[in-house]
């Protein structure tokens, strides 16, 4: 036996127990709520930016290939690397200040391959 949520989806089943309403897959198979790991070229760029800041520079670390709490652990790490603060927005590291430099080459040691862009 099914039921039928008033939306129509399924959301239990004698067969499997609870379902996922969007992808109506087990609960425990269900993958909804999970970041895609983002799908680029397998460079990560390391650039300058400063427009809409008030001047003030920041760099933008993007196309690192983890994402959830993987990305954000490596966000953590990086800002305390160069102590500054920072952000992670829409799958994008942003660091405070020019730290392009230091940015390569710590994430080279971490086994990634990363390219400066911009000028």
């Amino acid at each position: 036996m099914a039921k039928k949520s008033s939306s129509g989806g399924l959301v239990y089943s004698t067969e499997f127990g609870r379902a996922c309403p969007e992808c109506r897959e087990p609960q425990d198979q269900c993958r909804c709520g999970e970041p895609e790991v983002p799908a680029g070229d397998g460079i990560v760029r390391v650039s300058r930016e400063s427009k809409g800041r008030g001047g003030k520079v920041v760099t933008i670390v993007s196309g690192v290939p983890l994402a959830g709490a993987e990305l954000k652990t490596l966000a953590k790490e990086l800002k305390q690397k160069c102590g500054v603060g920072g952000a992670l927005k829409d799958g994008l590291i942003e660091i405070q200040g020019d730290q392009r430099d230091l940015l390569v080459s710590e994430l080279s040691k971490r086994g990634f391959t990363v390219k400066k862009a911009g000028g």
